[in-house]
């Protein structure tokens, strides 16, 4: 009989232990993965360090997971759309739940049908858990079309962009977003979803990822460090001379939000689709800011129709890059203190 193991986070700031857990049981509507490999996000570091979002003690992290099927709950199997024995990527949800079950830092992990979707056989598990994540806060990001609650007094954005095609190239829509960060998990991420969707994206980023941003569909890219970025950004998005949708800013820092606020303000206003809270002082009156929450089911038709075909295609790619830390649950702490020191153009995992 398979046992289960996990990293515990015993209490906010201290080291994950290892240690036995409980076997998850499937849902009906839920598969349960064997993970072959795990991923690291920014949240996770948040949650081990301050112990924000987390609902029950000993906790259990992560979001995202590649490995193979290993149970499948009664509603799953009548639709028929996964088995044992499948190759899956997946997005779990202990973010909204609490449940130990659904987080990703463990051998098996109970996972939503609705967040996930078939890995090609070609595709190795540490290349497709960088998808998950990442993907689902790309989607929260450009397709939500209702605002919602991200926060207490603070909402979620609504661009309301559609869902990416599968055609290539995706018919042009004449908008255009800014995506600051265009080299981070989901900054590269919306990139991806936004230029297959046929938006024309213009990207900040170090002058070193230029190339990488450019190669997950920005049409331009600016360097983050130009005195003359707030002015370039502007022409940037005249030149293009479409409807200007809004910046998504996946950095949020001051130096980014003041950015921000003044592009907006010359450009008539628009979105400003933040991974923090987004600044409350100086946002004129025509800019909609938001905070995204990445767990919604805004992400369920691109999970269903577009992820493995897409992947399968390459129209979906496998940005950023992994970059594997070890093998065994007791890396993911290292992983985790190697990303809060910081990674560029690349997205820390752990084999299992």
């Amino acid at each position: 009989m398979a046992a289960n193991q996990a990293a515990y986070l015993h209490k906010a700031g201290s080291p994950l232990e290892v240690g036995d857990a409980p076997m998850p049981k499937a849902g009906p509507n839920e598969i349960i993965v064997k993970n072959a490999a795990i991923a690291i996000n920014p949240v996770d570091t948040h949650m081990a360090s301050a112990g924000v979002f987390v609902q029950v003690w000993p906790a259990i992290l992560g979001c995202d997971v590649a490995g193979v099927v290993h149970e499948v709950g009664s509603e799953v199997a009548q639709e028929g759309r996964f088995k044992v024995g499948d190759r899956v990527i997946g997005h779990t949800i202990n973010l909204t739940t609490g449940k130990p079950q659904d987080a990703a830092y463990a051998l098996y992990s109970a996972v939503p049908a609705t967040k996930a979707a078939i890995l090609p056989d070609a595709i190795p598990f540490t290349e497709g858990a960088v998808i998950p994540f990442a993907l689902e806060a790309a989607v929260c990001a450009l397709c939500v079309t209702k605002p919602g609650t991200a926060l207490p007094g603070v909402p979620t954005p609504a661009l309301g962009l559609p869902y990416p095609s599968l055609a290539d190239p995706a018919a042009p829509l004449n908008k255009t977003l800014i995506v600051y960060g265009g080299a981070s998990s989901v900054g590269s991420m919306a990139t991806q979803l936004a230029s297959a969707a046929g938006i024309t994206v213009v990207s900040v980023a170090g002058a070193h990822n230029a190339a990488f941003s450019k190669t997950c569909g920005a049409a331009a890219v600016l360097d983050r460090a130009d005195p003359d970025l707030a002015d370039k950004l502007v022409a940037a998005a005249n030149e293009a001379g479409n409807e200007f949708v809004g910046i998504f800013d996946a950095v949020c820092s001051p130096e980014t939000y003041a950015h921000d606020l003044a592009v907006l303000a010359r450009l008539g206003g628009g979105h400003l689709a933040c991974v923090h809270p987004p600044p409350t002082d100086g946002v004129p009156g025509n800019v909609q800011a938001g905070m995204i929450f990445a767990v919604n089911d805004a992400a369920t038709p691109v999970w269903r129709d577009w992820v493995t075909p897409a992947l399968r295609s390459g129209r979906l790619r496998l940005f950023p890059p992994p970059l594997v830390v070890g093998k065994g649950l007791e890396y993911i702490q290292t992983a985790l203190e190697k990303c809060v020191a910081g990674v560029s153009a690349a997205k820390l995992v752990v084999e299992l």
